[in-house]
């Protein structure tokens, strides 16, 4: 697209011209896409973002002042947005990881409290994967056999004992020989 067709179909758009943001749409869509998918690498976060960035550039189009590319203003807002998105998935990580530490004190302190003895095996247990956690809480709590553990999590047997072998491994890593941490 050359810079005057760019420039007069920008003008359109912010008179209200929604063919007009549609031509500028589907000229960029791609080009954001490829731009973010080389950033990300990851194709749905990509399509996401690239949504985002133009529903953005719509709704903010007025703000748009011409003094540099659209294409250097639009990934300029593609850019904040994928940086938005790594802050929020370490937000939600963090959470995540306060939400089971909490969760495992009142498991811990809800037992003690009804004269159960709460294992620490238990609260070591609890610190491995949920792809670890699972295969070894049925296997050795519920007795079901590697086959039909990998049958319920759609995975091979020789995966599921690799995991049930590994996460038992790091259990005892955490202990020593005389069941001290």
């Amino acid at each position: 697209m050359d810079e005057d067709k760019e420039h007069e179909l920008i003008k359109s758009a912010k008179r209200g011209d929604d063919k007009a943001f549609t031509i500028l749409y589907q000229h960029y869509y791609p080009f954001l896409y490829r731009y973010l998918l080389k950033l990300s690498l990851q194709e749905e976060l990509s399509k996401d973002l690239t949504q985002d960035t133009m529903l953005k550039c719509y709704n903010h189009l007025h703000a748009f002042k011409e003094e540099s590319k659209f294409s250097s203003w639009m990934i300029s807002i593609a850019s904040r947005l994928y940086i938005d998105s790594l802050r929020k998935k370490k937000r939600e990580k963090k959470w995540y990881k306060q939400v089971k530490a909490s969760l495992s004190r009142q498991l811990d302190w809800a037992a003690q409290s009804k004269g159960i003895e709460w294992s620490d095996h238990f609260a070591d247990f609890n610190k491995l994967d949920a792809d670890v956690r699972i295969p070894i809480l049925l296997r050795h709590y519920y007795g079901y056999t590697y086959e039909e553990i990998g049958t319920m999590l759609g995975v091979k047997a020789g995966t599921v004992k690799s995991r049930v072998h590994n996460g038992l491994k790091l259990i005892r890593k955490e202990w020593n020989d005389d069941g001290q941490r």
